[in-house]
Protein backbone atom coordinates (compact mmCIF):
# COMPACT_ATOMS: atom_id res chain seq x y z
CA UNK A 1 0.00 0.00 0.00
CA UNK A 2 1.22 3.48 -0.87
CA UNK A 3 0.66 6.16 1.77
CA UNK A 4 0.76 9.61 0.19
CA UNK A 5 0.37 13.15 1.49
CA UNK A 6 0.34 14.71 -1.98
CA UNK A 7 -1.28 13.46 -5.20
CA UNK A 8 2.11 13.46 -6.91
CA UNK A 9 3.30 10.72 -4.53
CA UNK A 10 0.76 8.19 -5.85
CA UNK A 11 1.60 5.92 -8.78
CA UNK A 12 -0.25 6.88 -11.98
CA UNK A 13 -3.48 4.90 -12.27
CA UNK A 14 -7.19 5.09 -12.85
CA UNK A 15 -8.82 4.94 -9.46
CA UNK A 16 -11.93 3.97 -7.57
CA UNK A 17 -11.87 6.30 -4.58
CA UNK A 18 -13.44 5.87 -1.14
CA UNK A 19 -13.56 9.30 0.45
CA UNK A 20 -14.23 10.37 4.03
CA UNK A 21 -12.60 11.27 7.33
CA UNK A 22 -13.04 7.70 8.60
CA UNK A 23 -12.53 8.51 12.29
CA UNK A 24 -12.57 5.16 14.06
CA UNK A 25 -12.56 3.14 10.82
CA UNK A 26 -15.70 1.42 12.06
CA UNK A 27 -17.79 -1.23 10.29
CA UNK A 28 -19.59 1.35 8.17
CA UNK A 29 -16.32 2.93 7.07
CA UNK A 30 -14.89 -0.44 6.12
CA UNK A 31 -17.97 -1.18 4.01
CA UNK A 32 -17.21 1.97 2.00
CA UNK A 33 -13.50 1.16 1.69
CA UNK A 34 -14.19 -2.42 0.62
CA UNK A 35 -16.65 -1.17 -2.01
CA UNK A 36 -13.83 0.73 -3.72
CA UNK A 37 -12.67 -2.39 -5.50
CA UNK A 38 -13.34 -2.78 -9.20
CA UNK A 39 -11.53 -4.56 -12.03
CA UNK A 40 -9.05 -2.29 -13.75
CA UNK A 41 -9.21 0.46 -11.12
CA UNK A 42 -6.86 1.03 -8.20
CA UNK A 43 -8.69 1.02 -4.86
CA UNK A 44 -7.78 4.28 -3.15
CA UNK A 45 -8.86 5.78 0.16
CA UNK A 46 -8.83 9.56 0.55
CA UNK A 47 -8.92 10.82 4.13
CA UNK A 48 -8.41 14.18 5.84
CA UNK A 49 -6.17 15.36 8.65
CA UNK A 50 -6.85 17.20 10.89
CA UNK A 51 -10.50 16.28 11.33
CA UNK A 52 -12.51 18.88 9.37
CA UNK A 53 -14.71 19.76 12.35
CA UNK A 54 -11.65 20.71 14.41
CA UNK A 55 -10.40 23.02 11.66
CA UNK A 56 -13.83 24.62 11.34
CA UNK A 57 -13.88 25.43 15.05
CA UNK A 58 -16.24 22.74 16.29
CA UNK A 59 -15.58 20.41 19.18
CA UNK A 60 -15.18 16.78 18.30
CA UNK A 61 -13.83 13.90 20.38
CA UNK A 62 -11.94 11.53 18.13
CA UNK A 63 -12.17 7.76 18.30
CA UNK A 64 -8.59 7.14 17.18
CA UNK A 65 -5.30 8.93 16.88
CA UNK A 66 -4.20 9.79 13.35
CA UNK A 67 -1.45 7.15 13.39
CA UNK A 68 -3.92 4.49 14.54
CA UNK A 69 -6.39 5.54 11.86
CA UNK A 70 -3.70 4.97 9.24
CA UNK A 71 -2.96 1.51 10.67
CA UNK A 72 -6.64 0.61 10.54
CA UNK A 73 -6.98 1.94 7.01
CA UNK A 74 -4.02 -0.19 5.98
CA UNK A 75 -5.71 -3.24 7.53
CA UNK A 76 -8.88 -2.46 5.54
CA UNK A 77 -6.87 -3.25 2.42
CA UNK A 78 -6.92 -0.38 -0.09
CA UNK A 79 -4.16 -0.22 -2.67
CA UNK A 80 -3.34 3.38 -1.73
CA UNK A 81 -4.20 5.99 0.91
CA UNK A 82 -4.03 9.71 0.23
CA UNK A 83 -4.01 11.99 3.27
CA UNK A 84 -5.35 15.42 2.33
CA UNK A 85 -4.37 18.24 4.73
CA UNK A 86 -7.65 19.86 5.74
CA UNK A 87 -7.22 23.61 5.95
CA UNK A 88 -9.58 26.61 6.07
CA UNK A 89 -8.65 27.21 2.42
CA UNK A 90 -9.68 23.68 1.46
CA UNK A 91 -13.00 24.11 3.26
CA UNK A 92 -13.80 27.12 1.06
CA UNK A 93 -13.28 25.33 -2.25
CA UNK A 94 -16.39 25.02 -4.36
CA UNK A 95 -17.19 21.37 -5.15
CA UNK A 96 -15.87 21.74 -8.71
CA UNK A 97 -12.61 23.23 -7.36
CA UNK A 98 -12.30 20.38 -4.87
CA UNK A 99 -12.59 17.85 -7.67
CA UNK A 100 -10.00 19.70 -9.73
CA UNK A 101 -7.60 20.06 -6.78
CA UNK A 102 -7.94 16.66 -5.08
CA UNK A 103 -9.69 14.03 -7.19
CA UNK A 104 -8.73 14.78 -10.78
CA UNK A 105 -4.92 14.79 -10.19
CA UNK A 106 -4.97 11.22 -8.86
CA UNK A 107 -6.89 9.79 -11.81
CA UNK A 108 -10.28 9.37 -10.11
CA UNK A 109 -12.73 7.56 -12.37
CA UNK A 110 -15.26 6.55 -9.72
CA UNK A 111 -16.11 7.53 -6.15
CA UNK A 112 -17.77 5.46 -3.45
CA UNK A 113 -19.09 7.11 -0.31
CA UNK A 114 -21.70 6.64 2.35
CA UNK A 115 -25.22 7.86 1.86
CA UNK A 116 -25.44 11.54 2.70
CA UNK A 117 -21.84 12.28 1.71
CA UNK A 118 -21.15 16.01 1.32
CA UNK A 119 -18.07 17.96 0.32
CA UNK A 120 -16.92 21.42 -0.72
CA UNK A 121 -17.85 24.87 0.53
CA UNK A 122 -20.99 24.82 2.64
CA UNK A 123 -21.16 21.05 2.11
CA UNK A 124 -22.74 21.85 -1.24
CA UNK A 125 -21.24 18.92 -3.15
CA UNK A 126 -22.96 15.54 -3.34
CA UNK A 127 -22.52 12.31 -5.25
CA UNK A 128 -24.89 13.83 -7.83
CA UNK A 129 -22.44 16.73 -8.19
CA UNK A 130 -19.64 14.29 -8.94
CA UNK A 131 -21.79 12.45 -11.48
CA UNK A 132 -22.46 15.76 -13.22
CA UNK A 133 -18.71 16.25 -13.50
CA UNK A 134 -18.27 12.92 -15.26
CA UNK A 135 -17.21 10.81 -12.29
CA UNK A 136 -18.94 7.48 -11.78
CA UNK A 137 -20.50 7.32 -8.32
CA UNK A 138 -21.59 4.57 -5.96
CA UNK A 139 -23.52 5.22 -2.75
CA UNK A 140 -22.86 2.61 -0.07
CA UNK A 141 -25.80 1.98 2.23
CA UNK A 142 -25.10 2.80 5.83
CA UNK A 143 -24.55 -0.16 8.12
CA UNK A 144 -27.68 -0.12 10.24
CA UNK A 145 -27.13 1.30 13.69
CA UNK A 146 -23.45 2.10 13.11
CA UNK A 147 -22.03 5.61 13.15
CA UNK A 148 -19.18 7.50 14.81
CA UNK A 149 -21.79 9.50 16.76
CA UNK A 150 -23.38 6.34 18.17
CA UNK A 151 -19.98 4.94 19.10
CA UNK A 152 -19.12 8.14 20.96
CA UNK A 153 -22.43 7.99 22.81
CA UNK A 154 -21.78 4.40 23.85
CA UNK A 155 -18.28 5.17 25.11
CA UNK A 156 -19.46 8.20 27.08
CA UNK A 157 -21.73 5.89 29.05
CA UNK A 158 -19.15 3.11 29.37
CA UNK A 159 -21.08 0.74 27.10
CA UNK A 160 -17.99 -1.02 25.80
CA UNK A 161 -19.77 -3.95 24.19
CA UNK A 162 -22.05 -1.76 22.08
CA UNK A 163 -19.10 0.36 20.98
CA UNK A 164 -17.12 -2.77 20.08
CA UNK A 165 -20.02 -4.16 18.06
CA UNK A 166 -20.14 -0.97 15.96
CA UNK A 167 -16.39 -0.64 15.63
CA UNK A 168 -15.89 -4.29 14.76
CA UNK A 169 -13.12 -4.47 17.36
CA UNK A 170 -12.61 -3.52 21.03
CA UNK A 171 -12.35 0.21 21.78
CA UNK A 172 -8.82 1.39 22.46
CA UNK A 173 -6.88 4.03 24.34
CA UNK A 174 -3.26 4.78 23.62
CA UNK A 175 -0.52 7.17 24.58
CA UNK A 176 2.86 7.41 26.28
CA UNK A 177 3.35 6.04 29.77
CA UNK A 178 4.00 8.99 32.09
CA UNK A 179 5.40 9.21 35.59
CA UNK A 180 2.60 9.24 38.15
CA UNK A 181 2.54 9.32 41.94
CA UNK A 182 3.60 5.62 42.19
CA UNK A 183 0.83 4.96 44.71
CA UNK A 184 -0.21 1.75 42.94
CA UNK A 185 3.21 0.25 43.49
CA UNK A 186 3.05 0.86 47.22
CA UNK A 187 -0.28 -1.02 47.29
CA UNK A 188 1.20 -3.96 45.39
CA UNK A 189 -0.43 -3.09 42.06
CA UNK A 190 2.00 -0.98 40.00
CA UNK A 191 0.15 0.91 37.29
CA UNK A 192 1.11 2.59 34.04
CA UNK A 193 -0.17 6.18 33.91
CA UNK A 194 -1.29 6.74 30.32
CA UNK A 195 -1.14 10.14 28.64
CA UNK A 196 -3.94 10.43 26.06
CA UNK A 197 -4.21 13.26 23.53
CA UNK A 198 -6.84 15.76 24.60
CA UNK A 199 -8.79 15.34 21.31
CA UNK A 200 -9.34 11.62 21.94
CA UNK A 201 -12.60 10.49 23.53
CA UNK A 202 -12.01 8.77 26.87
CA UNK A 203 -14.84 6.48 28.07
CA UNK A 204 -16.93 7.10 31.19
CA UNK A 205 -15.11 7.07 34.49
CA UNK A 206 -14.89 3.64 36.01
CA UNK A 207 -12.87 0.44 36.25
CA UNK A 208 -12.40 -1.60 33.07
CA UNK A 209 -10.97 -4.95 32.03
CA UNK A 210 -9.04 -5.42 28.84
CA UNK A 211 -5.68 -6.30 27.35
CA UNK A 212 -2.35 -4.64 26.63
CA UNK A 213 0.91 -6.10 25.31
CA UNK A 214 -0.66 -9.56 25.39
CA UNK A 215 -1.48 -9.27 29.11
CA UNK A 216 -4.83 -8.89 30.80
CA UNK A 217 -5.19 -5.42 32.22
CA UNK A 218 -7.32 -3.67 34.84
CA UNK A 219 -7.78 -0.01 33.96
CA UNK A 220 -8.92 2.83 36.18
CA UNK A 221 -10.31 5.90 34.41
CA UNK A 222 -11.20 8.78 36.69
CA UNK A 223 -10.00 11.06 39.46
CA UNK A 224 -9.14 8.45 42.11
CA UNK A 225 -11.79 9.62 44.62
CA UNK A 226 -10.40 7.50 47.46
CA UNK A 227 -7.43 9.87 47.62
CA UNK A 228 -9.42 13.02 46.92
CA UNK A 229 -8.13 13.44 43.38
CA UNK A 230 -9.54 15.99 40.95
CA UNK A 231 -7.42 15.37 37.85
CA UNK A 232 -8.38 12.65 35.40
CA UNK A 233 -6.01 9.73 35.31
CA UNK A 234 -5.91 6.64 33.12
CA UNK A 235 -4.02 3.99 35.08
CA UNK A 236 -3.46 0.47 33.81
CA UNK A 237 -2.31 -2.52 35.85
CA UNK A 238 -0.91 -5.20 33.52
CA UNK A 239 -1.37 -8.60 35.12
CA UNK A 240 1.70 -10.86 35.23
CA UNK A 241 3.87 -8.19 33.64
CA UNK A 242 7.33 -7.21 34.82
CA UNK A 243 9.22 -4.41 33.15
CA UNK A 244 9.69 -0.68 32.78
CA UNK A 245 7.05 1.01 30.63
CA UNK A 246 7.97 4.66 31.24
CA UNK A 247 8.19 6.60 28.00
CA UNK A 248 6.83 3.69 25.99
CA UNK A 249 3.70 4.14 23.88
CA UNK A 250 1.04 1.79 25.19
CA UNK A 251 -2.24 0.74 23.58
CA UNK A 252 -5.04 -0.58 25.78
CA UNK A 253 -7.92 -2.65 24.49
CA UNK A 254 -11.05 -2.19 26.60
CA UNK A 255 -13.20 -5.29 26.90
CA UNK A 256 -15.66 -4.62 29.72
CA UNK A 257 -16.63 -1.96 32.25
CA UNK A 258 -16.45 -3.62 35.66
CA UNK A 259 -17.76 -0.94 38.02
CA UNK A 260 -17.93 2.73 38.97
CA UNK A 261 -14.98 4.35 40.68
CA UNK A 262 -15.54 5.19 44.35
CA UNK A 263 -13.88 5.95 47.66
CA UNK A 264 -13.48 3.25 50.31
CA UNK A 265 -13.71 3.20 54.08
CA UNK A 266 -10.07 2.17 54.41
CA UNK A 267 -7.00 1.44 52.36
CA UNK A 268 -7.41 -2.24 53.21
CA UNK A 269 -10.87 -2.15 51.63
CA UNK A 270 -9.39 -0.47 48.55
CA UNK A 271 -6.70 -3.17 48.22
CA UNK A 272 -9.29 -5.92 48.54
CA UNK A 273 -11.43 -4.32 45.82
CA UNK A 274 -8.40 -4.03 43.54
CA UNK A 275 -7.80 -7.75 44.04
CA UNK A 276 -11.39 -8.43 43.00
CA UNK A 277 -10.94 -6.17 39.98
CA UNK A 278 -7.82 -8.01 38.88
CA UNK A 279 -9.61 -11.34 39.24
CA UNK A 280 -12.43 -9.98 37.07
CA UNK A 281 -9.91 -8.69 34.52
CA UNK A 282 -8.27 -12.09 34.39
CA UNK A 283 -11.64 -13.73 33.71
CA UNK A 284 -12.81 -11.15 31.15
CA UNK A 285 -13.28 -12.10 27.52
CA UNK A 286 -13.07 -9.92 24.40
CA UNK A 287 -16.41 -8.32 23.47
CA UNK A 288 -16.36 -9.83 19.96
Amino acid sequence: MTLAHDPSELPPAERMVAIGTFDGVHRGHRAVIEAARAPGLRATTVTFEPHPRLVLGYEVQLLTTFDRRLELLREAGPDDVLVVPFTPELSQLEPEEFVARVLAPIGTRAVVAGEGFRFGRGRAGTLETLAGLGIETHAVRLVEGVSSTRIREALRTGDIRSAASMLGRPPELEGPVLHGDARGGTLGFPTANLGVDREILVPAYGIYAGEALGHRVAVSIGVNPHYGGNERRIEAFLLDFAGDLYGRRLRLELWERLRDERAFASEADLVEQIRLDTDAARAARPPL
